[in-house]
């Protein structure tokens, strides 16, 4: 008996600890003994981000009749960004004065939505037919081509894509903890009751962020007809506006919406959400890209897509979340969407008829800011046609600080001025025209 209770001394030590490390996992769910249960990136499908880039760079490599590639940089207070920009051009190197129907499509906004920069790739590889639709015609295809200039941005946040890939696979925002898609100046700042700061933090300013100021320079500078902000979380085709409960008025409303009743027949099968994003997705969203491009840049056709989300994944399962994780539905979101955006450069100059010019639209609604000024129309301005005018790189910040200095210097000095003719007159002797 004495024996028996010495051997089950140990194993009674040994079963109490065991149950308390159970309870300890329990009680913190947020060990990394939980967090196994989460779905991790799968390596199988998905590029990293310095192999994705590389791919892109191979491809443009091949390809130099069509494809050009650009990397554009920026620092702003100790933060620095860059942003590679492919362009596309059927018959670059050949003579063609014709003005082209210009595209500017966003990838990568918010690093967790990994298959959006997935599907810049696939879009580029077929534009260099490398890869193929099924049902497309290659002479149709070139037809339509030959109307495009596309500017594709494959990943817009890759300074956040790498937190993710180093295992924050929630982080939506940029490298210092800004979501790029509210800090565009449209409405900016303005919070909602649910405004979460985690997720939705504005910055300190309209464009503090390297990614947004360039983003905004190579809006400006390529003046698009058509803008489109590819996202996943659900499946949606938004028009604008994020920031309130309306969509615009006007032909260009009508334009937009006809265009996306026509992808959601063809492509989602009618199960896309549609209509403007604050009034679709159930909450307001400010300081957004889409937005600004509609409002400021004066893009006719502006436009959010969502193309993938798994309703049914936990809210702190991300990855699962906001990505694909098997293989056949990997294929199928990136086939329908590619073929999505393929409908797109066939219907979108037709929506807008065979003059592509955007100078019906009042040359008043194109006033900026002096800050937008010098940072999105005098740097690397470029014309509707192509043509680059070389300008020298400013200092952006310290132009804008002499230039408050000097309107606040020349309003103290007109104040001032001003104080010494009315002291003056004040103190001149009243002379009465009444005879003494």
């Amino acid at each position: 008996m004495a024996h028996l209770l010495l051997l089950s001394s140990p194993l009674s030590i040994s079963l109490c600890f065991f149950a308390w490390l159970q309870g300890f996992v329990v009680v913190h769910g947020n060990t990394n003994l939980t967090r196994s249960s989460f779905t991790p990136i799968n390596r199988n499908l998905y590029h990293s981000s310095g192999d994705l880039m590389e791919e892109i760079k191979a491809l443009v490599f091949r390809h130099p009749d069509r494809l050009t590639f650009d990397t554009i940089k920026s620092r702003n207070k100790g933060y620095s960004a860059e942003i590679a920009v492919v362009t596309y051009c059927r018959r670059r190197q050949e003579t063609d004065d014709r003005p082209k129907f210009r595209i500017l499509l966003s990838f990568g906004q918010h690093g967790r939505e990994l298959i959006t920069s997935e599907l810049a790739l696939r879009i580029l590889s077929i534009l260099s037919k490398e890869q193929f639709l099924p049902n497309l015609d290659p002479a149709s295809l070139d037809h339509t081509l030959d109307k495009l200039l596309i500017k594709m941005v494959p990943m817009e946040n890759i300074n956040g894509r790498r937190i993710v890939e180093a295992g924050d696979l929630c982080e939506r925002r940029n490298g210092r903890g800004v979501d790029l898609n509210r800090n565009w100046s449209v409405d900016w700042g303005k919070k909602e009751k649910d405004y979460d700061p985690y997720e939705e933090n504005p910055g300190t300013a309209p464009f503090s962020e390297p990614e947004t100021q360039i983003m905004r320079k190579v809006a400006m500078s390529f003046d698009p007809h058509i803008w489109v902000n590819i996202h996943s979380g659900m499946e949606a085709l938004f028009m604008p506006y994020d920031h309130k409960n309306t969509t615009p008025d006007g032909v260009s409303s009508h334009q937009m919406k006809s265009l996306l009743e026509e992808l959601n027949h063809l492509h989602c099968q009618r199960r896309c959400m549609i209509g403007s994003g604050g009034g679709s997705v159930g909450y307001l969203a400010h300081g957004t890209a889409t937005d600004y491009m509609f409002d400021i840049v004066r893009v006719p056709m502006a436009f959010t897509f969502e193309i993938y989300g798994d309703g049914a994944a936990s809210s702190r399962d991300c990855f699962k979340m906001f990505n694909p994780t098997d293989f056949g539905t990997f294929n199928r979101v990136l086939n329908e969407w590619s073929a999505a955006f393929f409908t797109i450069f066939k219907l979108g100059p037709n929506q807008l008829g065979e003059n592509y010019s955007k100078t019906s639209v009042p040359t008043l609604d194109k006033w900026v800011s002096i800050d937008e000024y010098l940072d999105g129309y005098l740097v690397e301005r470029s014309s509707r046609y192509g043509k680059k005018m070389e300008v020298l790189e400013l200092g952006m910040q310290e132009i804008r600080t002499y230039f408050r200095l000097f309107l606040l210097s020349s309003v103290l000095l007109l104040f001032m001025f001003c104080s010494r003719i009315s002291k003056g007159k004040c103190a001149r002797p009243i002379v009465s025209a009444i005879a003494l």
